[in-house]
């Protein structure tokens, strides 16, 4: 079958190949199927997400009081190394893009599957035995103890065993990143329609391409750094072994080439979540369509020039610091321009208070937070007085939990009725809104303060002056895990007895919608052809329907 077959318009399904609808079994294969893999991603990341999230409320219970009283220090020590690694690696990667990418990319670009749909099955399957490896960590060594950015020399002389199987997860996780990043070029460069002009690609696609780019640039180098510190682990070798000749800040350069432009990995698909939500729900084209795509293109390669501002204090020279500082800052200025085409849009639009769009305007108050104080740290002289206090874990926490989980929920919110046929239920959805937003924001905000008066981040013991914060910040700790509750008894009810929604019941302009939801296995009995560009409410005058009055759907309560 050559290239221009699998683009044709005409193309017909292959009914003999799949079944007419998939069981429920099938969900637990090896199963070719972007959906199905998509669905497979969005399951496993949520359980590894109420994972993390168990550890993170075990270790705000033991910060509740300065003494170690609810969790032994050594297990404080794994359970923060663990949490930082499954929220980072197996939550929100995995969800952001292997999630919503796998099921919604080739939707949107007018394509039957992923380009190379056995290599997307196996990039999934990667996932599972690293969940076990770092499972098999806490059983075999007591878990890794050294924090999600496993610096020599202290990964070299704590728990060896657990190290050595972590370093193991973090490399097949890294390995399955690539293989999916491979898989979104191939399939947005050669796949999509011919009739869809590269200014009419959504910009969730736009997100996508340029995420997968920077994960093909940089994720090898990261694998380089753990290999290295494998072999020093095991083999003898002292690549970072300060006693042997080796440079530890080496493994920093290393580490940080691939972790920083990692927060672009998580980030940027949720930009382009939000940018599908925001002008469905407020009824208005996109603003800056061009401005907010050829962004996501400049945040890739800028955001390979800034991951020095993580090692302001590790001796590097001045002028390091100074391109580094200015690096920083300029990478600030297309989130900015993304920022300001949502408010934009949202600007005189007939906005719809639906969950999606609660979490979408969350994600933008939550996000402007975390980026303020990302500005701040951005600058070496600041930088050096609050690095490795809690203030760096306030900013790293509003960008991305109140950023990319945000983006999230607001994408679940969304897309549910396009994965399953049926509505969330909006009562339900607006409880898990209020208890999130209030949870993140009794969490996060006041570690601002506990990071300015010095308190260190990363201990399990602390100075008694740290308590009264460290107390507020455990009760918005439980609120936030009690926010799960909601969402998931929502979930799971929705998805069985939920009402039905219909194939478009947000009368949204891009391809996903043009099919049936839930989707047919091969998506379209025959390819669209695309007529307009995906945001263009109130412009198109040959559908005088409810897409331009505004009128869509509202799912009831």
């Amino acid at each position: 079958m050559t290239q221009t077959q699998l683009q044709s318009p005409e193309l017909p399904v292959n009914h003999g190949a799949h079944p007419e609808k998939w069981k429920w079994y099938h969900y637990f294969t090896f199963n070719i199927d972007h959906k199905v893999i998509g669905i497979q991603y969005l399951v496993t990341a949520f359980i590894f997400y109420l994972i993390g999230g168990l550890m993170a409320v075990a270790m705000r219970a033991e910060l509740a009081t300065p003494d170690p009283d609810v969790v032994d220090p050594n297990l404080y020590n794994a359970l923060m190394t663990n949490h930082g690694t499954i929220m980072i690696f197996l939550w929100i990667v995995p969800s952001a893009i292997g999630g919503f990418g796998n099921y919604l990319v080739p939707l949107m670009v007018g394509a039957r599957d992923m380009a190379f749909p056995k290599l997307n099955a196996i990039a999934f399957w990667l996932n599972p035995p690293a969940a076990a490896l770092l499972a098999a960590s806490f059983y075999f060594g007591g878990g890794s103890q050294s924090g999600w950015t496993a610096y020599p020399p202290l990964s070299l002389v704590t728990a060896p065993t657990a190290q050595t199987l972590w370093i193991l997860a973090i490399v097949l996780v890294g390995t399955s990143s690539i293989l999916g990043a491979l898989n979104f070029v191939v399939t947005i460069w050669k796949l999509k329609v011919p009739s869809m002009k590269w200014d009419q690609l959504p910009l969730f696609c736009w997100a996508i391409l340029a995420t997968s780019v920077l994960a093909l640039l940089s994720t090898p180098v990261l694998a380089a750094g753990l290999v290295l510190l494998l072999f020093d682990l095991n083999f003898g070798t002292s690549f970072f072994k300060p006693d042997g000749g080796g440079n530890v800040v080496l493994y920093q350069h290393l580490f940080w080439f691939y972790s920083h432009p990692a927060v672009y990995l998580m980030i940027l698909p949720i930009f382009g979540i939000m940018s599908e939500v925001v002008p469905v729900h407020a009824r208005k084209s996109i603003f800056g369509y061009k401005a907010i795509a050829y962004s996501s293109v400049a945040i890739c390669v800028v955001g390979l020039f800034v991951w020095v501002h993580h090692m302001f204090t590790s001796g590097t020279p001045g002028w390091m610091r100074m391109f580094f500082t200015i690096s920083t800052l300029i990478v600030a200025v297309p989130t900015g321009v993304k920022i300001f085409g949502w408010v934009a849009t949202l600007w005189g639009g007939k906005i719809r208070f639906t969950s999606a769009m609660l979490f979408a305007l969350g994600l933008l108050s939550m996000f402007v937070l975390g980026g303020l104080s990302g500005v701040t740290m951005g600058t070496a002289p600041f930088d050096v007085h609050v690095h490795d206090t809690y203030y760096v874990v306030a900013h790293f926490h509003f960008v991305l939990f109140g950023g990319s989980v945000f983006g999230i929920y607001a994408g679940i919110y969304h897309w549910f009725p396009k994965i399953t046929g049926r509505f969330l239920n909006e009562t339900l959805g607006r409880i898990h809104f209020v208890l999130t937003f209030i949870g993140t924001l009794a969490t996060f905000l006041p570690m601002h303060e506990l990071g300015l008066q010095g308190m260190p981040r990363r201990v399990a013991m602390y100075d008694p002056q740290f308590m009264a914060l460290n107390q507020i910040c455990t009760i918005g700790a439980f609120v936030l895990g009690a926010s799960v509750i909601p969402f998931f008894i929502n979930v799971l009810w929705s998805w069985g007895f939920g009402r039905k929604a219909g194939d478009n019941p947000w009368n949204a302009l891009s391809l996903e919608w043009t099919t049936s939801s839930p989707p047919a296995i091969e998506n379209w009995e025959t390819l669209p052809v695309v007529t307009h560009g995906p945001y263009e409410y109130g412009f198109n005058e040959e559908d005088g329907t409810s897409v331009k009055s505004g009128t869509a759907a509202e799912p009831s309560a």
